[in-house]
């Protein structure tokens, strides 16, 4: 596998979540009873940016959670021999307020339909709303997110990869050719 093109660097990834931050406001016509569950691994880091940006444009800290949806996978077997997994719990409830899921890629739908399971069992929020810093195509279900930071048709022999500080200590997002 090689890197074939820097897709977004740190200045990009942070101008995509400000902005998306902005349309968070604005479809919510403000902030109030609005969740952000970051889906694990890169959402989390990325939910807490949205958070902070939001903060710094309303004056109010929104909710930020962690879903793990590793046991919601329909291709857990697949995926992983014995599964590391941490059990969904909130230090807030959202029966009744908006949930922004956040994830890093966008591809097949198929973690996005899995984030969904793991958060009606958590509770039967108002809105589900999906955001993510990628869209990269080739939906294999009906899923479609609300707010992309950057889309990029993909060939099926292509790999987006996210890097972010919190977790890999840069922010880049790259193309790597299988």
């Amino acid at each position: 596998m090689r890197e074939k093109a820097v897709l977004l660097d740190d200045k990009s990834i942070q101008r995509a979540l400000v902005r998306i931050s902005h349309e968070i406001i604005e479809k919510n016509k403000g902030v109030e009873n609005v969740v952000l569950l970051g889906i694990k691994t890169r959402g989390v880091p990325l939910a807490k940016r949205i958070a902070s940006y939001i903060e710094s444009f309303e004056g109010f800290m929104v909710p930020v959670g962690t879903v793990d949806i590793s046991l919601y996978r329909d291709d857990l077997t697949e995926k992983y021999e014995e599964p590391h997994v941490e059990k969904n719990k909130l230090d807030f409830d959202i029966k009744g307020k908006k949930v922004i899921l956040v994830d890093d890629v966008i591809f097949t739908g198929r973690t996005v339909r899995a984030a969904l399971d793991a958060v009606m069992d958590l509770g039967r929020p108002k809105s589900i709303q999906l955001a993510v810093l990628v869209d990269r195509g080739h939906r294999e279900l009906p899923i479609r997110p609300d707010y992309v930071g950057k889309n990029v048709p993909t060939s099926l022999n292509e790999v987006i990869e996210v890097r972010l500080n919190e977790t890999d200590n840069e922010d880049k997002v790259i193309i790597i050719e299988k």
